[in-house]
């Protein structure tokens, strides 16, 4: 009984909207004590452990901490593609009046970050983590969000979110054209290949995701030791898997019609009919009543948010708290250019941009109290930078560990400031009726990530 009773919590736990983020918070928290415990030095030891895969020339020799920043990272970014192409396909993004308020505002969130930044630290030998105070978690942002209930209107979940997904489009942009080493071209023509091949399967109408989860693994293999980085093959995997269902709505129909029939003729024990054929059949129409990509999409979802990002977080958020280093990261401009441009870059740039284009009725936006209440709220919550700050700042200093060091402080500084104050900022609020949650024009079909 106590274990039925446990389960359902369980299950209950993870249907919420909260959830993700307390899994990160978690996993986050963890890392710290376990880093500056008794046990610091056998999980640092645990992550430098190396794995191999492969044969001679198809060989990878990775430390366990690379093979969860490029290898399950990628799956997380294959995600990001996924979902970036659905926003784009049926989503916020898919006219330019609904995509214009996001795009903008994501695009000045990313902006400003980046020019406090620099403004710490142009010309010092910190300008590689230019990039870092850039990106917004959502996983975290919907989880404080979830927990703040009605107090925060639909719309604004609905624009935080496009915004996101804009974000993750830069961050992958940034990270493919600023942090790529040395290409090998007979590499790269492989991932070209797989891509072609992909393409193949999508004008022969293939609706299976086998076959291009196997052609993607290779392509990734390739992007890997391309010198392009590794999680760049899973956002293209993504953007390459069909979105539209293989058979029209009235061939469904008629296909569910006759499954119906086959268990109707299974009942009956003088007709050749199994119900296992019954259930193959029926199994068919599902497949085809929904696209690869929303398929994939709803498969990842549960393993990318309560699994691959909490290991990712748990791996990297282990900041030793030593107090000669602790001292020198506070009065590092590297620290301070990630921590300011997260809490102030993000609340400049998105707040700033969403003024301007209302101002010029251009956002669709009610310019009300209230509303802008709301907008400065999630602005201020998306200056948590959390998993993809820490990915750019692993990107930006491999090999100079003590940056890095200072980087996650930064990392952690701005993004702790931006969730608190923002989660106490909006909820001052009251608990909003229905009636007062559409000052924005947003489609019914939008979906939240």
């Amino acid at each position: 009984m106590a274990d039925s009773s446990f389960s359902g919590k369980l299950k209950d736990f993870f249907k919420k909207d909260s959830a993700a983020g307390i899994m990160l918070l978690l996993a986050t928290v963890a890392a710290l004590i376990v880093a500056n415990s008794p046990l610091g030095e056998a999980y640092h030891h645990l992550l430098e452990t190396h794995i191999v895969l492969g044969f001679s020339d198809f060989m990878i020799d990775e430390s366990l901490h690379h093979w969860i920043n490029d290898g399950l990272m990628a799956i997380f970014f294959l995600l990001v593609g996924l979902e970036i192409k659905r926003e784009l396909k049926y989503g916020e993004l898919s006219s330019f009046q609904s995509a214009l308020l996001p795009v903008v505002a994501a695009v000045g969130g990313a902006t400003v970050p980046a020019l406090i930044f620099f403004g710490f630290n142009g010309g010092t030998d910190y300008m590689n983590g230019w990039a870092i105070p850039m990106a917004t978690d959502i996983a975290f942002v919907i989880g404080v969000l979830a927990l703040l209930g009605s107090r925060v209107p639909v719309w604004a979940k609905v624009f935080v979110t496009a915004v996101a997904v804009v974000d993750d489009l830069i961050a992958v942009l940034v990270i493919a054209f600023f942090y790529t080493e040395s290409i090998s071209m007979v590499a790269l023509g492989v991932a070209g290949a797989c891509m072609l091949v992909i393409l193949l399967l999508n004008y022969r109408g293939v609706n299976k995701l086998g076959p291009y989860l196997i052609i993607g693994f290779i392509m990734w293999w390739a992007v890997l030791k391309s010198g392009v980085h590794a999680t760049i093959a899973g956002v293209v995997l993504g953007f390459l898997i069909p979105a539209s269902r293989g058979w029209s709505v009235e061939r469904l129909v008629e296909y569910a019609r006759e499954g119906f029939e086959l268990f109707e003729q299974a009942s009956d024990k003088d007709l050749p009919v199994s119900r296992e054929q019954a259930l193959h059949h029926m199994d068919a129409t599902v497949e085809h009543a929904e696209s690869p990509l929303h398929r994939l999409e709803h498969k990842l979802h549960f393993s990318v948010y309560f699994l691959i990002m909490p290991i990712f977080a748990f791996a990297n958020a282990g900041v030793i708290f030593d107090p000669e280093t602790m001292g020198q990261a506070f009065i590092s401009t590297l620290t301070w250019g990630i921590a300011l441009g997260l809490f102030f870059g993000k609340q400049i740039g998105i707040w700033g941009s969403t003024w301007i284009l209302t101002k010029l009725n251009m956002s669709g936006l009610n310019s009300s109290k209230e509303t802008w209440k709301v907008v400065y709220g999630v602005s201020l919550l998306s200056g948590i930078g959390f998993t993809m700050s820490l990915f750019i700042g692993n990107l930006s200093f491999p090999q100079s560990p003590v940056f890095l060091e200072y980087a996650k402080v930064g990392i952690l500084l701005g993004s702790l400031v931006s969730g608190l104050l923002g989660y106490f900022y909006l909820s001052r609020r009251p608990d909003v009726h229905a009636e007062e949650q559409e000052p924005l024009n947003v489609p019914d079909s939008a979906e939240t990530a």
